[in-house]
């Protein structure tokens, strides 16, 4: 019944048709039967020939153009499935082939496939059925094709009965798409890898402007895709896609290549660029390329970089050098055996042998060097058949030098997972039945087969794909041939060359010299900028900004400092460590102030010994006691040493410390001082009211500590709200400024202006009473310290708010010692030199004496003033000299008036103030 079931649609078709349906012998070009057939398609041809430019009869044309390498290749299939049968893989069941030639064209290819896709043991193409599960075509799975355009156009054929398809040679990245190519396989990288490769190989050498040729098929046109990416992930300009026909049958084929060379030779700056050609392209492009003598970096693809039939192109060393990926080759000691023997093979069933060996027949003259383009270019009508049977050669060492190890390898492994899978749904039927499992069946158990070649295990991956990754070829000049030699191996999953030797580690770097840039590169110190190019790789260099800089060559942008800790110049290649600044003991500026303080230390210290030494003398005890004496002396020294908190480096400590010490300190000194001034004007007023006023008011005890209290109070706010800090300034480009950060700027105003309020009060009363006796002109020296005060601090504001850098606290430093030494020198420098220089002055009969010519002046000109203001017209004024018509009221005043002036002058004028009341005026003036 099963029988039947085959045969009966065979005799439908031959009694409808009443003729056989037949192939023609000549369309198979090698067969062998066997339980298990396996197709084969191979394009040991490179093209047809057609008698007109367009077809006009659906027949199938002549080809011609015996490709050895394509040759080979099925030669490899043959042996590795006789190798299967020669083993005990597949015990009892014997695999077959049936191998046709494409002749690189899809219409040939799709012919073959009918014949594969046909029933079983009938010569009837493929019938329309509506489920295929239990159709038995003539093969079980097929292997090829060599090239993605025509696997593509035979995969989708296939993919009708789910025949396992498994490719040797084809890349096209799109195959590994399983929803559109469910049944396809291939045991070679797709051009993912490959582009990525290339991409990274380019990088690494250092070229950026590249040009691609490319076939104008979908193998071309998506490696072309699929490298464009690549090159823009590793930031590699494009400078010409050049596109070829893929057929070499085409007319225009010449003419483009003629195209192709003048753009390379008009792209001067272009000296690598990448082919994705077939063999027959790449052979006609490099004849035509050294006619032209062009030069050049060729990057090949896995399609050609290690044919024989380019690589032995005479003066072919003249179009430079060529670096290219193949597919990695493996033990290639058993297939040579088979090619030493091979005139052992039956030919009777393989028309590509026989073709073979009459090509080398036609061409036996010819040696070894050229016997491969002389067969390529042999016309089958020109055949001149001289074999000799007895002792004609295949010439074995020709074959073994033409054989390219990645593409026999690959071929070798299509096989080997077909066995392995085979031997996974064998084990439990029996397959010397044709009907024993389905081509569907087979295609699951390849999905998971696990295979050897003999070395190394394999298995698909969920797209299909075995990713042995690539052997980095380079075309080597070797005593006047060119060599192919293993330069390096592409991991494909680290993405990384792996060198064997040290060798060919510096053949790689020698690449490097090779210029390939559209714009000269960028040094460090320098960015790109890009020009009106539409292409980033065609730049201008400028030098990085200031705070930026580069440190390798061809930076697209410069590298920003960190701008708080670093600093670089413009054109700089790195950053520098910022220099952190401060007003420094060691600065020029602060030894000048910290001298200056030191010196006001020892006037203040002097100053101090002196008054001690001095103790009993009038001038001393005129100052206001020595209380008030050594506080203010006390004040001073401290403001002077909180000049020192300024110096240094700044720290939490120094920043609280020198602004409250100098604060608390000077507003101190300025209560001392105004307790002073008040005690002046109360001793000579001579406005009872005021007197009256100032003896309510003049508490000297109170009011030092109330008014210093304030200004404490002042400060412990501050450092409690806001507390002064270290500060880092970054606001000059190469400096970082170390500086205390006052915390509140309105809290150090207020402890500012509050010493300004009390300075203010000094000043007014010390002003009321600077017209004094020549030993009492403390008032006097009291406001001209006052005003340098004011003139100093008033100044400071804008300095100080307009002044930055590490001498910003010297402008603080130098109002201080202004404020002091001036208060200094006014209060104290005219006592020490009456001390020192006058002492004739500084006697009790001296100050009773400057006390009675000031009285005796002040009272003649309070009577004068008196008598013009109340006499009449006909009265005669009183003389001014007359006091001895005093009332009694007038005189308890003037007592009252005298023993303030008494006290301010303490033992110096006690005992004296009767004496002194009989020549007081009766009336004093207010305006006085």
């Amino acid at each position: 019944m099963a029988l039947l079931r085959i045969l009966f649609p065979c005799l439908v078709t031959i009694l409808n048709l009443s003729q056989p349906c037949q192939i023609p012998d000549a369309f198979v070009a090698a067969s062998s039967p066997g339980h298990i057939v396996i197709g084969g398609l191979f394009a040991v041809h490179n093209k047809m020939i057609h008698s007109e430019e367009y077809p006009r009869r659906p027949e199938i044309q002549t080809c011609e153009g015996f490709e050895i390498s394509m040759f080979l290749q099925t030669l490899a299939m043959i042996h590795s499935i006789e190798a299967i049968n020669n083993s005990s893989l597949l015990p009892g069941v014997k695999l077959g082939y049936e191998i046709y030639d494409t002749c690189t064209e899809v219409t040939m290819a799709i012919a073959a496939t009918l014949r594969f896709l046909a029933q079983f043991n009938c010569t009837q193409d493929v019938e329309f059925q509506c489920n295929y599960s239990n159709h038995t075509p003539r093969v079980k799975a097929v292997i090829g094709a060599s090239y993605s355009e025509i696997t593509m156009a035979v995969s989708r054929m296939l993919n009708l009965q789910l025949i396992p398809q498994v490719s040797y040679a084809s890349t096209a990245e799109i195959l590994s798409d399983k929803v559109r190519f469910p049944s396809s396989f291939r045991t070679v990288p797709s051009d993912f890898y490959q582009t990525k490769a290339m991409a990274h190989l380019i990088q690494k050498s250092g070229w950026n402007w590249i040009g691609i040729i490319a076939t104008d098929d979908d193998y071309g046109r998506l490696a072309l895709g699929r490298f464009g990416m690549q090159a823009s992930a590793n930031n590699l300009c494009i400078a010409f896609r050049e596109i070829l026909p893929a057929f070499l049958s085409d007319s225009t084929i010449e003419v483009r290549i003629n195209q192709t060379l003048e753009k390379i030779i008009e792209e001067r700056h272009v000296n690598v660029i990448v082919v994705f050609l077939r063999q027959f392209h790449v052979f006609n492009l490099f004849n035509k390329a050294i006619e032209k003598n062009i030069n050049k970096v060729w990057i090949a693809s896995d399609t050609w970089s290690a044919a024989v039939k380019i690589s032995t192109i005479p003066n072919v060393k003249r179009i430079g050098k060529v670096v290219g990926f193949a597919f990695k080759g493996g033990n290639m000691s058993s297939f040579q055996d088979f090619l030493q023997n091979l005139h052992l093979l039956p030919n009777e069933k393989n028309k590509l042998l026989n073709e073979y060996i009459m090509l080398l027949s036609s061409c036996s003259h010819v040696n070894d060097s050229d016997l491969n383009y002389c067969i390529a270019n042999y016309s089958q009508g020109n055949w001149d058949y001289r074999m000799a049977e007895s002792n004609f050669s295949l010439r074995n060492g020709f074959l073994l030098n033409s054989a390219e190890p990645g593409h026999v390898h690959s071929v070798q492994l299509a096989i080997s997972a077909l066995a392995y899978a085979i031997r996974d749904q064998c084990r439990d039927r029996n397959c010397q039945k044709p009907d024993a499992f389905q081509p569907w069946e087979l295609l699951e158990a390849l999905k998971n087969v696990t295979f050897t070649d003999g070395e190394s295990e394999f298995q698909f991956d969920s797209q299909g794909n075995i990713n042995t990754g690539y052997d980095v070829l380079l075309w080597k000049e070797v005593n006047g041939h060119m060599t192919i030699i293993n330069m390096a191996e592409y991991n494909l999953e680290k993405d990384v060359f792996i060198f064997k030797d040290r060798g060919t580690e510096k053949e790689f770097r020698n690449l490097k010299r090779i210029r390939s840039k559209c714009s000269k590169e960028c040094g460090p110190g320098q960015m790109k900028k890009t020009t009106r190019s539409q292409h980033m790789c065609c730049y201008e260099c400028v030098s990085c900004p200031e705070n930026h800089y580069s440190n390798q060559t061809d930076m697209d942008h410069c590298l920003l400092c960190n701008s708080k800790t670093h600093w670089a110049p413009v054109n700089s290649t790195m950053c520098f460590e910022k220099q952190v600044e401060y007003l420094n003991w060691n600065d020029w500026l602060a030894m000048l102030l910290l001298t200056l303080s030191a010196m006001g230390i020892i006037c203040t210290l002097t100053v101090g010994i002196i008054f001690t030494r001095n103790l009993n003398t009038p001038v001393v005890k005129s100052f206001g006691g020595l209380i008030i004496c050594y506080m203010i002396l006390l004040c001073h020294f401290f403001s002077f040493v909180s000049t020192s908190f300024f110096v240094g480096e700044p720290r939490g400590f120094k920043c609280k410390i020198r602004q409250t010490l100098f604060g608390v300190s000077f507003a101190l000194c300025i209560s001392c001082i105004l307790t002073k001034s008040l005690k002046i004007l109360l001793a000579f007023s001579f406005d009872p009211r005021l007197q009256k006023c100032l003896k309510r008011l003049y508490k000297p005890i109170p009011i030092i500590a109330i008014c210093t209290g304030v200004q404490m109070i002042i400060c412990t706010v501050w450092l409690i709200l806001a507390e002064p800090f270290v500060e880092e300034n970054f606001s000059i480009p190469r400096v970082i400024i170390l500086q205390c950060d006052e915390g509140s700027i309105m809290a150090f105003g207020t402890m500012l202006g509050y010493i300004a309020i009390l300075a203010f009060v000094c000043f007014l009363s010390a002003f009321k009473g600077r017209k004094l006796p020549a030993n009492y002109n403390e008032a006097k020296f009291i406001t001209f310290g006052m005003l340098i005060y004011f003139i100093a601090w008033i100044i400071f504001i804008p300095v100080y708010a307009t002044t930055f850098g590490k001498y910003l606290p010297a402008v603080e430093i130098i109002v201080i010692l202004i404020s002091n030494y001036g208060i200094l020198c006014c209060t104290f420098f005219p006592k020490c030199y009456i001390i020192l220089c006058k002492q004739e002055t500084n006697t009790k009969s001296a100050f009773l004496k400057t006390l009675y010519v000031y009285s005796s002046q002040s009272a003649s000109s309070l009577n004068v003033s008196h008598i013009s203001l109340d006499s009449r017209p006909n009265e005669v004024p009183l003389p001014t000299h007359n006091f001895s018509c005093k009332s009694p009221v007038t005189l308890e005043q003037d007592k009252a008036g005298q023993s303030q002036r008494a006290e301010h002058v303490q033992s110096a004028t006690k005992g004296t103030a009767k004496n002194i009341a009989g020549i007081l005026p009766r009336k004093r003036m207010s305006s006085i």
